[in-house]
């Protein structure tokens, strides 16, 4: 899956506690424009179910765990997100959901754009045509 990528983000070990950190544009190709994190989502549940035109996302799983599962329009690829200190980066024209996750699971994404619901790709069959 082309630029897509699971970074390494920097960890503090402290006996009183760990600590990471994102610094946009330095740990992340993007200055980060919009945060938003999704909770409480009953089993079973899967959100996303869309691609972006022009928006990057940064998603880590700050507590618990859930898969993302990430479609180019030809592969397919799932990424296991359980550590607190690793984000999947996802630059835009990836089709991308999020599902599995654990109970009491907080993801936590950064994204590159604010809210602009022209932005987004709700119909798979539209994406599939728009990346070729």
């Amino acid at each position: 899956m082309k630029n897509v990528k699971l970074i390494e983000l920097p960890k503090i070990l402290d006996e009183r506690g760990n600590l990471s950190f994102i610094e946009g544009e330095n740990h992340i190709p993007f200055q980060i424009k919009r945060t938003y994190w999704i909770y409480d989502v009953p089993g079973g549940e899967i959100r996303g179910g869309h691609a972006y035109k022009e928006l990057y996302e940064l998603i880590v799983a700050l507590s618990g765990s859930f898969d993302v599962v990430l479609d180019n329009g030809i592969n397919k690829q799932t990424f296991s997100l359980n550590r607190s200190y690793y984000g999947l980066y996802i630059p835009k024209m990836v089709w991308r959901r999020m599902e599995n996750f654990s109970t009491n699971s907080l993801a936590l994404v950064l994204a590159s754009e604010i809210f602009d619901q022209r932005d987004y790709i709700r119909d798979y069959e539209q994406f599939k045509l728009m990346i070729k």
